[in-house]
């Protein structure tokens, strides 16, 4: 009897408060709610000796996600995992990883150099029940931090630095790693619109496949961990944390089989650059700006992107020439101006692409690769490619037997082969891309065997080599030809200079005065 009595009074005075609260709540004016509002959390905060720091998931910019917030959840998807109750999943990283986070309203605690802190996640809804386009104005979540006063300095100047730090680790080990390439300016604005549009990056290519000498591989991996792991030693020297790889070679020699593997090495996304639909130099800074840390920023076939081959020397021929084009028509000078306006609408200058690499604006971000590639390095400007803007230079050739061994090893799993000694006396006499080898080894059918295929590369660098002959014994036949050619004019001109010279007093001698002939027996020389 006493217990039921005892929760009666309770339920009453339960009862009692909410109504004074909706009272207090409509009738009461806005500016004393305020008031008494604010009194009674300083109140309540000289009883209370604990404080609370919320994180939201929105700030400044209505649609622009917090990397705090972002950095936060990815912390706790560790300990959540752990401790948490209630849990939200993800799957992510080519569908092989299970990400668990909290829930919301759901509270984890955590425990840093003794110091105990409580996590909680939770959402705010609208205020008003409007209908919206956008998803991010619906409902806005946040995390919120309490921890013992006592403890503020070791919280706010060690433990959230920690948090963030780790937080962006583990965020960097579960995204999911994409190639991007640049999507035309006219298509940058709206809603959900990026600068960079994307895939999921699943290329195999890994150093151990790549059909390579092993001291050049051992010596590109060394780099590139030197480079991943210098963020102070760049720091230190003054120079933006970035790295420039020129891959030169002929065709189908691996250039682009080597970015994939560099980036598979290092577990960076791919940012693939396609110059030509790059407005100016602006669009081009603005699209390096959107570009994130661990990236290889990628242009290939750098001489064929853009006319960036020789501006320098175009300029000067054209400043040699300059008296010559005002003479021309300017007519038929207009229209060639336009046509040459017209073969490509990209106004990037050589300028804003080094500016871009090694200028002001490179030193946007950190923890950058830039790669050019090429099959003609010589065509491209001394200025582009020099140390310090390209860093390393590697050459892509032939394939070797080092090379060959590699890609039977991936295509027919050999080690060893008795046609091995012929096939590396072959290599050694003609030159096959890696890329035309692999083709010859790759088999046609489950019929064909490890043999059947090594004959088959046999016979075709056999052919190469025959093919190489051929053409060499018809390059030197027709340097004979020109040789015999350019000789035999000389030839004839010394005959024409030895019997045909009359001099002007042998004229007047013999009475030539007519100028058809002089003209007919020589050439007249002022004697």
């Amino acid at each position: 009897m006493i217990s039921g009595e005892i929760w009666t009074q309770l339920s009453s005075a339960i009862t009692g408060l909410m109504l004074a609260w909706v009272m207090f709540e409509r009738y009461f004016p806005y500016q004393l709610r305020v008031y008494l509002e604010k009194y009674s959390q300083k109140l309540t905060s000289l009883v209370n000796p604990y404080i609370q720091i919320t994180f939201h998931e929105f700030t400044g910019e209505r649609f622009k996600r917090s990397e705090a917030f972002s950095t936060i959840r990815s912390y706790l998807s560790s300990n959540s995992s752990k401790n948490a109750k209630r849990l939200k999943a993800d799957v992510v990283n080519k569908s092989q990883s299970l990400v668990l986070s909290m829930d919301d309203y759901e509270e984890v605690t955590d425990v840093f150099n003794g110091v105990k802190v409580w996590w909680a996640s939770s959402k705010k809804a609208p205020k008003t029940q409007a209908i919206s386009f956008y998803p991010a104005a619906e409902e806005s979540r946040f995390y919120k931090l309490t921890f013992h006063k006592s403890h503020r300095e070791i919280v706010t100047e060690k433990y959230i630095e920690h948090v963030l730090k780790e937080g962006k680790a583990i965020a960097v080990k579960n995204r999911q790693r994409c190639l991007y390439t640049n999507n035309p300016s006219e298509n940058w604005y709206g809603w959900k619109s990026t600068k960079w549009g994307h895939v999921v990056f699943e290329h195999p290519a890994t150093f151990d496949s790549l059909a390579m000498e092993t001291k050049k591989k051992e010596a590109i991996k060394k780099d590139l961990i030197k480079f991943s792991k210098g963020k102070d030693y760049y720091a230190k020297i003054g120079k933006a944390w970035k790295r420039g790889y020129l891959l030169y070679g002929p065709p189908g020699t691996g250039k682009s089989t080597m970015i994939a593997a560099m980036a598979n090495f290092l577990d960076y996304d791919v940012y693939d650059l396609e110059l030509t639909t790059v407005k100016d130099n602006s669009e081009l800074r603005k699209l390096l700006i959107e570009t994130t840390g661990k990236s290889i920023i990628v242009i290939e076939d750098i001489d064929c992107s853009l006319d960036l081959t020789g501006q320098r020397k175009k300029k000067e021929k054209d400043d040699k020439d300059d008296e010559a084009d005002k003479e021309k028509d300017p007519i038929s000078k207009k229209k060639k101006e336009a046509e040459e306006e017209s073969k490509s609408s990209s106004k990037v200058t050589l300028s804003g692409l080094l500016n871009f690499i090694d200028g002001i604006w490179s030193a946007c971000g950190g923890e950058r690769i830039i790669v050019f590639t090429t099959n003609y390095v010589d065509k491209l400007d001394p200025a582009l490619i020099r140390r310090g803007r390209m860093d390393k230079h590697i050459e892509l050739s032939y394939c070797c037997f080092e090379a060959f061994k590699v890609l039977a090893k991936n295509y027919l799993e050999l080690e060893s082969h008795e046609l091995f000694g012929k096939i590396e006396e072959l290599l050694g006499e003609t030159k096959m891309s890696p890329a035309d080898v692999a083709e010859n080894l790759m088999p046609n059918s489950d019929e064909e065997d490890e043999e059947t295929c090594l004959k088959c590369l046999i016979e075709a660098l056999e052919a190469s080599k025959e093919e190489a002959r051929k053409k060499s014994v018809e390059e030197a036949m027709l340097k004979a030809k020109k040789i015999e050619k350019e000789n035999g004019e000389a030839s004839s001109k010394d005959v024409v200079q030895e019997k045909g010279e009359i001099s002007a007093d042998e004229v007047k001698e013999n009475g030539v005065t007519s100028s058809e002939e002089v003209k007919e027996n020589g050439v007249i020389t002022e004697g």
